[in-house]
């Protein structure tokens, strides 16, 4: 993470008032029934389809299209509209509230399978314009939970971000609102969280990929998938549990007595049924997949944790001292090899700007490094920031192989610098309007070539903090050789707010997908010990001073998600696309009803139905 002084780290417009001549649907009728529903039939506030003249019908309404000023019709319409969605807007809101109890430091997990369902059943049958904003109601909630670590910068970066992150989920809801007229759409709904995530990882800036429903079950029977298939698989298997659970409820809510037609239960019990066990499949196919464990090789490590000044935003404190604080430690880890109280390591490993100091242009910091290392006799593993040897005025944030004979060798530089944390894009406009943005004085440069260090006896795949949340820098380390993964992280500005758990978690993922071992070092915690298996054998606690010993397995072999790579991921987020397009396709073939109470072949439709034959199923049949 970003650290050291270079470091900081609509409206609902779908809508119109209910349509008098439109019969009332319910969650189990609609889009299926929606035809057919008598009037009488009692109303539901969730998960119905597309209500008549829920698209902006006002096209009939007087001064309608020609310019003219809003009038006290267009008043009580806009209000009509703004009560019938408030419910709507606001169970998504406490699903979006559920998901981030999904993550750590909260970590309850079955809430993200919950909250999938929720979202599919309020999104089911809506329109596009409907479905954005049932989930941007959904997902600005979520982040605004997720990342309310951030508050230490200002809680108008978490707003920010949580708003500008909810925008994928807005598209997100429109995209389920669509499929949800498609058969088979728990499927298809799957497929589009993966695709969120998938645009979301990238852009904008290179993509904040923090919320990802993988990142939530790293401790559940979905979670061994990431051998097989990476982090996307396992949001996939979660989305396809939990829109498959939410076909359950539909198919549960059709069995209620008023809903009517006792025809029907067979089939509604025969859907809900197949859905439920379907989801349970789908949850105990990850227990049924190996990971693998087995060493090839095993070195012996110490991870060195020498604590910062204070957490927050001014961690820093004084110039050295948290290089002393790691020199320290380091000497009397020494001391008590030396006293035969502890075995010698093969290698240490210092955290991210373990070197408050670039150790090259100051040589105080040099020196004290070279004492602790020839006290401890074997290769460390230092985090420090550098000059950039040609681009003058831009940092890089390395970590540095420093051997007790030859000192400082060789190095590997963060290929993914955090935007308005180690760099600030636009600089010179957006500092002159966001003064924060000045406490990054200086950009930090990104580095060509992955982490693969060899460190004493063992070769390293070093992943410097954030970088362990994307995919490709752990798998592209993986496979150009590394038999361990090492992440360098410093979460000393946001210590004791989630924020350290948030990113541990993502290291218990990366050692089931990639078969290898990983260890976490930070300077104020949360330093950690992770088995290829995902068990956390070893943590420490945050802002102490502690030194963590362990034998480490060293593997060789790849995992099926190595040797895949992204394809699953592509895979997935395409067919969620294709099906956007024949939902699409379609909609307008069969002549979907528009908002202004037209077909799409320009025939007027005076009952505003909203229904093409593709819906008029059977109920029960999804």
């Amino acid at each position: 993470m970003a650290s050291g002084p270079d470091t900081t780290p609509a409206s609902a417009g779908p809508g119109s008032p209910r349509d008098p001549q439109a019969a009332p649907t319910t969650p189990g009728d609609a889009p299926d029934e929606g035809a057919r529903r008598t009037p009488g039939a009692e109303t539901a506030p969730a998960a119905d389809g597309p209500r008549p003249g829920d698209e902006a019908s006002d096209a009939h309404a007087p001064g309608a299209g020609r310019g003219e000023p809003a009038g006290p019709g267009r008043l009580r319409r806009l209000g009509a509209l703004a009560r019938r969605e408030a419910l709507r807007t606001a169970l998504a809101a406490v699903a979006g509230c559920a998901l981030g109890l999904a993550f750590p430091p909260y970590g309850l997990w079955p809430l993200s399978l919950v909250a999938v369902a929720a979202l599919a059943l309020l999104t089911r049958g809506r329109t596009g314009r409907q479905g954005a904003w049932l989930g941007l109601a959904f997902g600005w909630p979520f982040f605004v939970v997720l990342l309310k670590w951030l508050h230490v910068v200002g809680w108008d970066a978490v707003i920010g971000l949580a708003f500008l992150q909810g925008l994928f989920l807005a598209l997100l809801g429109s995209a389920l609102a669509l499929v949800s007229r498609l058969p088979a759409w728990p499927l298809w709904g799957a497929c589009l969280w993966v695709g969120e995530e998938f645009l979301r990882d990238r852009f904008p800036f290179g993509g904040f990929p923090w919320g990802r429903l993988a990142f939530a079950n790293t401790g559940s029977p979905f979670t061994p998938l990431a051998a097989l298939g990476g982090a996307p698989l396992v949001t996939f298997a979660v989305a396809l549990a939990g829109t498959l659970l939410a076909a359950a409820a539909l198919a549960a809510w059709r069995l209620r007595p008023a809903a009517g037609r006792a025809g029907r239960t067979a089939r509604a019990w025969a859907t809900g049924a197949g859905a439920l066990v379907l989801a349970a499949a789908v949850g105990a196919a990850g227990l049924a997949v190996p990971v693998p464990t087995a060493a090839d090789d095993s070195v012996r490590i110490a991870v060195v944790q020498g604590n910062v000044q204070q957490p927050g935003m001014d961690f820093l404190g004084r110039p050295m001292k948290i290089l002393n604080n790691h020199v320290e430690a380091t000497l009397d880890l020494a001391r008590r090899v030396e006293q035969g109280k502890e075995p010698k390591p093969d290698l240490v490993i210092w955290p991210e700007n373990s070197s408050d100091l670039d150790p090259y242009k100051f040589p105080e910091a040099g020196n004290r490094i070279d004492e602790a290392v020839k006290a401890i006799g074997v290769p460390v593993l230092v985090g420090a920031l550098v000059d950039h040897p040609t681009k003058e005025g831009y940092v890089e944030n390395q970590g540095i192989v420093w051997d007790p004979k030859k000192g400082p060798g060789a190095s590997y530089t963060k290929q993914h610098p955090v935007p308005f944390g180690e760099y600030v894009p636009f600089r010179d406009q957006l500092s002159k309007v966001i003064t924060r943005l000045q406490r990054v004085p200086r950009d930090f440069w990104p580095g060509d070539h992955t982490g693969v260090l060899q460190t004493g006896p063992a070769r390293l795949g070093d992943v410097i903090c954030f970088e362990v949340a994307y995919d490709e820098i752990p798998r592209d380390t993986v496979k150009d050789g590394a038999r361990a993964l090492v992440v360098q992280t410093n979460n000393a500005t946001y210590g004791n707010t989630g924020q350290p758990e948030q990113q541990l978690v993502m290291s218990k993922l990366r050692a089931i997908e990639h078969g290898r071992a990983v260890v976490t070092a930070a300077p104020s915690g949360i330093s950690a010990v992770v088995a290829p298996d995902g068990t956390i054998e070893q943590r420490t606690e945050e802002f102490t001073q502690d030194v963590l010993t362990a034998r480490l397995p060293l593997r060789d072999g790849l995992t099926v998600a190595d040797r895949v790579g992204a394809a699953p991921e592509w895979a997935l987020a395409i067919v969620g696309l294709l099906s956007c397009a024949g939902a699409w396709i379609l909609g307008r073939r069969h002549g979907t009803v528009r908002g202004n109470g037209r077909r799409n072949d320009g025939v007027r439709d005076d009952h505003h139905t909203h229904q093409h034959p593709a819906q008029a199923r059977p109920e029960g049949h999804q």
